[in-house]
């Protein structure tokens, strides 16, 4: 019994189909649709995996992840352009990063190149490095979330796997192995959590995950204006601060050609509230804003440095000159309102007051819960399936 028909919930169902034709296997989602939040509303960017430190789960499934799901959405014919990606530093400080991030490539097989100035300005002419200096990753490819998603789901149910949408999980028995889902009693031989923006109240309800809670944060974008006379052949991202579990602002070209730049990393107030307050109640509001109270003031990870960031690139002046860094001909008028947001699903560890960096997996009797399914978790989901079966699922 799988909760939650997001990606790694359909990866999953769609393996273990595979892998045991003559069991049953049901997801339950609250939507009306698989993929209606993070999966759907990611940027379809395959991430190379470059980020992560060796020895981590991202590090460990994020790469081969990439290269599947390309390969997958080649050999089915759908949507799918390899632009590559540029690293450029935004400031001189960044510099130093660039070596560390060419040394996690090179451990994890990676393919990059060291780009000088005269390269760099050959290839994105429109594009600023501090340094002069670029990390290239040709492999880098997006994908229409959208398309995926369907394709998937459609193997899933072809497969055997009942995919029910519309209900909520009103009520988890644990002892019995037994759940009620839109008044639909339902007993399992395990339980698979992968519940997304709700998967630490799900884990809570199943009595695992206690010292994790959801923090979520908001990203938001503007459209480049394409009589901006601006051009960028590659996905332009700056060096990341890697002390927080964010990318910062950079440009992403949809497989409809619209270039987009953002997200933002604002706090949301709920766990779905894509817009203002909208999607969130009273309670949940003050809760999230106890936790950054804390948070704040305890000062880890580079918050201070991060909500002081974020504060300014809420406003359209701010936000510019964070895109400014990178593309120093951009002016405020080339940002045209977009539509395009989603809700970062990150879990915080209450115990030690830090944001979670890693995908997190816990177990409880009978069930399995996959806590802090962020980026890169879409490009990722196919081996985080087999993993998850392998490690936590297959001995049960």
């Amino acid at each position: 019994l799988i909760i939650g028909a997001g990606i790694v919930g359909l990866a999953l169902a769609r393996e273990l189909k595979r892998r045991y034709p003559d069991q049953q296997v049901t997801i339950l989602e609250k939507e009306p649709a698989p993929g209606r939040h993070a999966s759907g509303r990611n940027s379809g960017v395959l991430h190379s995996g470059i980020y992560y430190p060796p020895g981590s789960l991202k590090a460990r499934v994020c790469a081969q992840g990439a290269r599947e799901l390309a390969a997958y959405c080649e050999d089915r014919q759908l949507p799918l352009n390899r632009p590559g990606k540029l690293l450029v530093p935004a400031s001189t400080q960044d510099g130093p990063q660039l070596d560390l991030l060419e040394n996690r490539a090179n451990a994890q097989g990676i393919e990059v190149q060291r780009l000088d100035r005269q390269t760099l300005a050959t290839l994105e002419p429109d594009v600023r490095s501090a340094t002069g200096e670029a990390l290239l990753v040709p492999s880098t490819a997006v994908v229409a979330p959208a398309a995926v998603l369907a394709a998937v789901a459609r193997e899933a149910q072809d497969a055997g796997v009942d995919i029910r949408c519309g209900g909520q999980l009103d009520k988890v028995d644990p002892a019995r192995q037994q759940v009620t889902w839109a008044g639909i009693g339902f007993t399992y031989g395990h339980a698979i959590n992968c519940a997304g923006a709700h998967a630490d109240t799900v884990a809570h309800q199943f009595g695992a995950g206690q010292r994790y809670t959801l923090l979520p944060f908001r990203g938001a974008y503007y459209k480049l204006d394409p009589r901006s006379g601006i051009c960028v052949q590659h996905l332009i991202y700056p060096v990341p601060d890697l002390r927080v579990p964010f990318l910062g602002v950079h440009t992403t070209t949809s497989i409809s050609g619209d270039v987009y730049l953002g997200p933002t990393a604002t706090p949301a107030f709920g766990r779905e509230s894509y817009r203002g307050l909208q999607g969130t109640t009273p309670a949940e509001a003050a809760r999230i804003a106890g936790l950054l109270t804390r948070q704040f003031i305890a000062g880890r990870d580079g918050f201070r440095r991060l909500a002081r960031q974020e504060a300014a690139r809420m406003t359209k002046h701010g936000f510019h000159a964070a895109a400014q860094a990178l593309l120093p001909r951009l002016r405020p008028e080339h940002l045209l309102p977009a539509d395009k947001v989603g809700i970062r699903a990150q879990m915080l560890d209450r115990t030690t007051g830090r944001l979670v960096m890693d995908f997190l997996v816990e177990q409880s009797p009978g069930a399995t819960h996959v806590l802090n399914a962020i980026s890169p978790a879409s490009t990722s989901a196919f081996p985080l399936a087999r993993h998850l079966i392998d490690e936590f699922i297959a001995q049960r």
